[in-house]
């Protein structure tokens, strides 16, 4: 990858100067991979704590939005909700309110594909660029340059985004239009908790068949049923039980929650998907928002209307 300032073609060159706003897990790994790959990167976070952690890292650090708006062409927001985004972009010291030239706004928050169509005509008016594109892929991704990215805009704003997308992902998919990307992940990530559910009655069902757990991973991964769920997440943080995926139970219930809403905004019946909505709405009883989504698989349900308890997954047959 060249670096920021001499792309071969000028294209890299033209992002200028990287801001990202939101300076989390998934935000600070970002900068990190951005930083590696030459690009000159500016940060911002409420927190403290984070901003020191990026300026370690490498990052110039600003103590406000405004600075990073004034100070860099391409801006990467990386935030917990569609409210959040609203807030950076048209809120007080928000972009809309800033006194520069127009911007490249790449978001990578799980929002609402309406509100990204809303904020896009805001910014547009402006002279701005706004592309939604959320992430899969966890931490390791956003700190390895090898995240899932889903993009909705127009197919020239997408060439314009892509030496920053190119640089984070090792998947990047052009959706659709603007509000494209968050619909599609939001799609994927109400299967993930879907899969999540389902998987585990799978491994209880083979368990009190007899057989092993190790064992039916194996055959259902050379089978049909296999998914990302019994190829990466139970052998990498469930089976062993180290439950560090850098994703939390309160965000899954967030998508999941999102989820429902565009199915009743849109009218479609999911009764499968509500059913999986109902339960990990439920597994607020027993599992905090701060712990590892794959911790849903310790829950035995019975269902949506009963109490969901905890079990351990890998004796649920005994």
């Amino acid at each position: 990858m060249t670096n920021s300032n001499t792309g071969a073609d000028g294209a890299i060159g033209n992002t200028g100067t990287i801001g990202v706003i939101g300076l989390g897990n998934m935000g600070l790994g970002m900068v990190r991979t951005l930083l590696r790959e030459g690009f000159a990167v500016v940060g911002f976070d409420l927190s403290n704590d984070r901003r020191i952690e990026t300026a370690e890292a490498g990052a110039a650090i600003v103590t406000s939005q405004q600075e990073l708006f004034k100070s860099c062409d391409t801006i990467i927001l990386s935030l917990p909700t569609a409210a959040h985004v609203t807030a950076v972009l048209t809120g007080d010291g928000g972009l809309t309110g800033c006194d520069c030239g127009p911007r490249l706004v790449i978001d990578t928050t799980t929002s609402e594909p309406d509100v990204t169509r809303a904020l896009d005509q805001s910014l547009r008016r402006l002279g701005h660029i706004l592309i939604d594109a959320p992430v899969s892929g966890g931490p390791a991704g956003a700190n390895s340059g090898q995240l899932t990215m889903m993009v909705g805009g127009s197919e020239s704003d997408f060439a314009k985004a892509m030496p920053v997308l190119t640089a984070l992902g090792g998947k990047i998919t052009h959706v659709g239009p603007v509000g494209a990307g968050h619909a599609v992940k939001i799609v994927n990530n109400m299967l993930v908790a879907t899969h999540l559910l389902t998987m585990s009655e799978a491994i209880r069902l083979g368990t009190a068949a007899g057989v092993e757990v190790e064992n039916l991973i194996n055959a259902l991964n050379a089978g049909s049923g296999r998914s990302a769920i019994s190829e990466v997440n139970y052998p990498k943080w469930v089976m062993n039980g180290a439950f560090d995926s850098g994703f939390t139970m309160g965000l899954m219930r967030k998508d999941v929650r999102l989820a429902m809403a565009l199915a009743a905004q849109k009218d479609i019946a999911m009764p499968v998907s509500e059913l999986a909505g109902e339960l990990w709405a439920q597994s607020a009883d027993s599992l905090a928002d701060g712990e590892d989504f794959n911790r849903i698989t310790e829950l035995k349900n019975t269902s949506a209307t009963n109490t969901v308890t905890k079990t351990d997954p890998l004796k649920a047959g005994e």
